[in-house]
C-alpha cells in the first residue's frame, strides 16, 4: 500500500484527492494546510484519517511515501525540498517552481536521494493527448516535428479565482514574477517543450494588458501573450495565451515533413492532417468527408471511454498520478522526463525576463512587437 499525503487544501487539492482515491493500492494518510480549518474540511470531504496545520508534523506522524504539493507556486520549492529531504517522492502542481534554478535543484536532490518527482502537467495525459503522442513516436509526422502551435485561452471574470485576482491588489498571483501568466501557461508551454530537441531554444515574447482589462482600470496584469520558440535550423513553435479571443481555445497543432496532427483539448478530439493534396476538385469534397469521418470516430472513442468510467474532466490527472506511482513502485521511468520539466521552466524564465525588461530593451529583445507592458 502506497501512503500518500497532500499539502495545501484549496480547491485543486479536492481534484487530487478524488483522483488518488480512484487508484488501487494507495491511501491518503494525511493532509496539511497552514489554515487547519482547510485541512480539517478536506479530511472530512474525503476518507482521510488525519489532518495537520504544519507539514513537518504531517511528515513525522504519517511518514508518507508520496506527497502531493497543491499550494501556491511561490511555496513549491521550499515544501518540495523539505519532502525530498524527508525521503518522500513528490508530485508538484503546476507551475513546478517559480524559477528554473529551483527546478534544477529539486531534481538534483531527487536524483541524489534515489527519489522521484514530477510536475502536474496533467493536460498532456488526457485521452486524445496520449493518442497524439503515440502517433508522433510511431513516425506519423515523418522525421519528427518541424513546427508546433500551442493555444491556451483563459476567460477572465468567469470564475471566483479570476474575480478575486482582479479585485485584490495583494492577491498571491500578483506576487509571482509572471503574475497570471506564470500560474497558467505552463500547460501550453509544456506541450511545446515535450517535442523540442535542444536544451536552450531561442525565445521571443510579446505581452500586454488587453483593452478589456485596461477599461476596468487594470494596468498590471498581462492577459495577452504571444511567443515564438525556435531551435537553430530545426523546430519552431508559436505559443498564444489570450483572455479575449473567442472561442477560448485549448489546442495544439504539430506538423512534420509528411503529416500533421490537431489536438483539441476542449472537445477531446485528435485529427490527422494528411500531407498530400488530392487532385482537382476532389480536395473540396473528399477531404471534408474524411475529416467528418475522423470527427465521428472521435465521438465513438470518447463514448467508449465514457462507458468505461474513464471519461471525466480530470482523467489526465488520474493517468499522470497512476504513471507516477507505477514509476515509484515498479522502478519505471518518470512519466514526464526531467529535461521537459526543466525546459518548460527555462522557457518561462525567458518569457518573464523579456516582459519585465525596460521598454526599449523589451522591443529590441523580442524583435517583433512593441513594449511588453503598456
Amino acid at each position: 500500500m502506497l501512503k500518500v499525503a497532500i499539502v495545501g487544501c484549496g480547491k485543486i487539492a479536492d481534484d487530487h484527492a478524488a483522483q488518488i482515491l480512484r487508484i488501487a493500492g494507495c491511501e491518503i494518510v494525511g493532509v496539511s494546510d497552514r489554515e487547519p480549518l482547510m485541512a480539517r474540511q478536506l479530511s472530512e470531504r474525503f476518507p482521510v484519517r488525519r489532518y495537520f496545520g504544519e507539514l513537518t508534523e504531517l511528515l513525522t506522524e504519517t511518514r508518507p511515501d508520496v506527497v502531493h504539493i497543491t499550494t501556491p507556486p511561490e511555496s513549491h520549492f521550499g515544501l518540495a525540498k523539505l519532502c525530498l529531504e524527508s525521503g518522500c517522492h513528490v508530485y508538484v502542481e503546476k507551475p513546478f517552481t517559480v524559477y528554473e534554478k529551483d527546478a534544477r535543484t529539486l531534481i538534483a536532490i531527487a536524483n541524489e536521494k534515489g527519489l522521484k518527482i514530477t510536475a502536474g502537467h496533467d493536460d498532456q495525459f488526457r485521452h486524445a493527448a496520449r493518442r497524439m503522442r503515440t502517433l508522433v513516436h510511431n513516425g506519423y509526422l515523418g522525421d519528427g516535428p518541424l513546427h508546433m502551435e500551442s493555444y491556451y485561452g483563459y476567460e477572465l471574470g468567469k470564475s471566483g479565482y479570476a474575480a478575486a485576482l482582479l479585485g485584490d491588489k495583494q492577491h498571491w498571483v500578483r506576487r509571482l514574477p509572471g503574475q497570471l501568466l506564470q500560474n497558467v501557461i505552463s500547460h501550453g508551454i509544456a506541450r511545446i517543450a515535450e517535442f523540442l530537441t535542444t536544451e536552450s531554444p531561442r525565445v521571443m515574447a510579446c505581452g500586454f494588458t488587453s483593452p478589456f482589462l485596461r477599461s476596468m482600470g487594470e494596468t498590471e496584469i498581462i492577459d495577452e501573450l504571444r511567443v515564438i520558440v525556435c531551435e537553430d535550423q530545426r523546430t519552431t513553435a508559436y505559443f498564444t495565451f489570450s483572455s479575449q479571443i473567442r472561442p477560448s481555445l485549448h489546442q495544439f497543432h504539430i506538423y512534420g515533413s509528411r503529416n500533421g496532427l490537431l489536438l483539441d483539448q476542449d472537445q477531446e478530439t485528435l485529427i490527422r492532417l494528411g500531407g498530400k493534396r488530392l487532385k482537382s476538385y476532389a480536395e473540396h469534397f473528399v477531404s471534408p468527408v474524411r475529416l467528418a469521418g475522423q470527427q465521428l470516430g472521435n465521438v465513438f472513442t470518447n463514448l467508449r471511454s465514457f462507458l468505461g468510467n474513464d471519461f471525466h474532466m480530470k482523467s489526465g490527472m488520474k493517468h499522470l498520478i497512476e504513471c507516477f506511482y507505477r514509476s515509484i513502485v515498479e522502478g519505471r521511468p518518470v512519466p514526464i522526463p526531467y529535461r521537459e520539466i526543466l525546459l518548460t521552466a527555462r522557457i518561462m524564465d525567458d518569457i518573464f525576463a523579456q516582459l519585465d525588461a525596460q521598454e526599449s530593451s523589451a522591443a529590441s529583445r523580442s524583435g517583433f512587437c512593441e513594449p511588453a507592458r503598456q
